[in-house]
């Protein structure tokens, strides 16, 4: 845990709300934490104002996936991958690769 991060980055963002990476590195601090409530409301914050921002939704998924909450999970994934499509080649391996394994668990 580091409180002096999530408190300089809750500073940038008081300085500019949408700025969609200060929201993700929240979320992901917030996720590291264990701290799902808040990581969720910052992801969705993200989602909200920058449907774009590819990196979220892999760990958004990832999040639903530790939360047992396997449908959100392959929402997730398989948005994240409409999204990529033609854009980040890594980003979308990435995601099909854990829609895969989502969907191969629960066979």
């Amino acid at each position: 845990m580091n409180p002096s991060r999530i408190e300089q980055l809750k500073k940038f963002l008081e300085e500019n709300p949408d700025d969609a990476f200060v929201n993700y590195a929240l979320a992901i601090e917030h996720v590291n934490l264990g701290d799902d409530e808040t990581a969720l409301k910052f992801f969705n914050s993200l989602l909200k104002k920058n449907p774009e921002y590819i990196a979220a939704y892999y760990h958004l998924g990832k999040l639903f996936i530790r939360r047992n909450e396997n449908q959100l999970a392959e929402q997730t994934f398989r948005e994240g991958i409409k999204r990529t499509c033609g854009k980040e080649p890594r980003a979308l391996d990435e995601l099909q690769q854990a829609l895969n394994e989502l969907l191969s668990e629960e066979e």
